[in-house]
């Protein structure tokens, strides 16, 4: 196409949305109108999906789930006055304690006021809040922010340390919608032997957002913990930034909540007509079965034209993938769906991966992430006339040009700052899209067995561990890797028992590893006690 040919199909699949302020740009991909027109009967069956969904009816039968975020960002909605009135009272409860903690009115035991905030959680329960905290936390928050997302004891250390002289004015929250996930449990336990060697009394500094009456709930409530908030069962971990999950930590550092819930009801409004050109969601759904032929071919690469938004490709990795990794679709027939997603900050890419995006492998398509402020205030000129916004601006709309020169595809959003209405308005266009795109691949994007599988995987893993020890303990003389498999019944795990060894013994925890461990054939295992 000429630029003439260009300038056109740009207005013609240009979206606004004018409260917003925000644009949607598909003109770069290349499908026709021959293929839109394809798609209107799919498109059809995924928009009743989504009002069904919205509806109440289950969409996780897995678990016998209704999926309700939306609810929480409109409660009107909600399809049982009691949801209704859960979702209200959790979002009032929220801003009274987060009140209190701001004012001292609720402050730890020998401080007048909480200083950092330690938030406990993984997956859903932590890739929200993150990128919501780099996103949209001010430069001197009322309360810090910090993570433990990983079951990795240095990065838990990591944390501690740098709380160590403020671990008496750091409120702790754990998030488990069940209580019992491994990782976060993990992180509670390493945060409570912490303030118990600080000679510290963890419940007077920690508060549960978890299921109704779970694991954690009794265990927060039996130790009298500050309070508890609920996470309701029709709330997903990888939806569930509007939730307790996400909105308790971001009020917890002055970020504008209910801003965030405006700017998501008004997408969420926009994404409900069913109409493929006026839908924003609709129309991120279309370009993104354009680009993998439906079946995922190609990755998508996330790269946000600002430093706030750094972590959004790696909340969108989750969203995307866990929803739409499926190795069956709704007939039960194998698909192996899926749509990988990575990414980096513009203009970081320029001197990262652009290179490979414009002349390598062509198994992808782009979305590029534009802010149109550069900053609050004015900018000093680094050239005549020119400032480094403008420099950043140039190096997007370059690389987008780049790009479809060599035939390659993207997207573009655009939003004009950002601030808790644009982000939770990403939020929500996003959360639409992965549920129309699911429609049209027709799979279950609310659940996900691959995930459980990984969980169980480990567990039996550390079942063998545990045999393993026992053996080895009763055992007078050292044994070889194939007598000990042997022994715990696991002779096909051979590869497995040495590498479950190999870490025991790295970390001093009484295994004793003899021979060459290069070579797994010569190595002798025992176990000592004191060693």
């Amino acid at each position: 196409m000429d630029g003439i040919q260009l300038w056109q199909r740009y207005q013609e699949w240009l979206y606004y949305h004018q409260e917003l302020s925000l644009f949607l740009d598909v003109s770069r991909m290349q499908f026709d109108q021959s293929f839109v027109n394809s798609m209107q009967p799919k498109f059809d069956k995924a928009f009743g999906q989504m009002a069904a969904l919205e509806a109440g009816s289950i969409a996780n039968p897995d678990e016998n789930r209704m999926v309700g975020h939306y609810w929480l960002r409109d409660p009107d909605l909600a399809p049982q006055p009691e949801i209704k009135q859960r979702i209200v009272q959790t979002l009032e409860a929220i801003e009274d304690f987060t009140a209190k903690i701001h004012s001292g009115v609720i402050h730890p035991p020998n401080a007048p006021k909480f200083t950092d905030v330690l938030s406990i959680g993984i997956g859903g329960s932590a890739l929200g809040p993150m990128f919501v905290a780099e996103a949209l936390a001010p430069d001197f928050p009322p309360l810090a922010i910090h993570f433990i997302d990983n079951t990795d004891p240095a990065g838990i250390d990591r944390i501690l340390h740098r709380l160590q002289d403020r671990l008496s004015t750091t409120l702790v929250l754990v998030i488990s919608k069940s209580g019992g996930t491994p990782d976060t449990r993990n992180g509670m336990v390493e945060v409570q032997h912490a303030f118990a060697q600080a000679h510290l009394h963890f419940p007077a500094h920690a508060v549960a957002i978890t299921g109704i009456d779970s694991k954690l709930d009794q265990q927060a409530k039996s130790e009298g913990w500050v309070t508890t908030f609920p996470m309701e069962d029709w709330v997903g971990g990888r939806t569930s930034e509007m939730s307790a999950v996400g909105l308790l930590p971001a009020a917890l550092q002055g970020i504008a909540i209910r801003e965030m819930l405006d700017g998501a009801k008004l997408m969420d409004t926009a994404t409900r007509i069913p109409d493929i050109k006026t839908n924003p969601a609709a129309l991120m759904a279309m370009s993104w079965y354009y680009a993998g032929n439906g079946k995922g071919e190609k990755d998508m690469v996330v790269l946000p034209y600002k430093d706030s938004l750094l972590l959004f490709s790696r909340y969108l990795q989750q969203l995307i993938m866990e929803s739409l990794g499926k190795e069956k679709d709704l007939d039960g027939n194998t698909v192996h769906q899926g749509i990988a997603v990575y990414g980096n900050k513009g203009s970081t890419d320029q001197h990262a991966f652009v290179q490979q995006l414009r002349e390598g492998v062509p198994n992808f398509f782009a979305t590029f992430i534009e802010v149109l402020e550069d900053r609050t205030g004015p900018s000093p000129e680094v050239e005549t006339g020119v400032t480094t916004g403008d420099y950043l601006c140039g190096f997007l709309l370059g690389t987008r040009q780049a790009l479809y020169e060599k035939g390659r595809d993207s997207i573009t959003v655009t939003i004009p700052q950002v601030n808790p209405r644009t982000v939770g308005a990403l939020i929500a266009l996003y959360e639409r899209v992965v549920g129309l795109y699911a429609g049209l691949i027709n799979i279950n994007a609310y659940h996900q067995p691959g995930v459980e599988a990984g969980k169980k995987a480990a567990a039996s893993i550390l079942e063998l561990q545990k045999r393993l020890i026992e053996v080895l303990q009763a055992e007078a003389a050292p044994l070889s890797l194939e007598a000990l498999a042997s022994k715990v019944g696991a002779l096909e795990q051979v590869e497995t028992v040495y590498q479950i060894l190999r870490h025991q013994a790295a970390n001093q925890r009484g295994v004793v590893l003899q021979g060459n461990l290069g070579k797994p054939a010569t190595v002798l295992a025992s176990f000592k006690a004191d060693s």
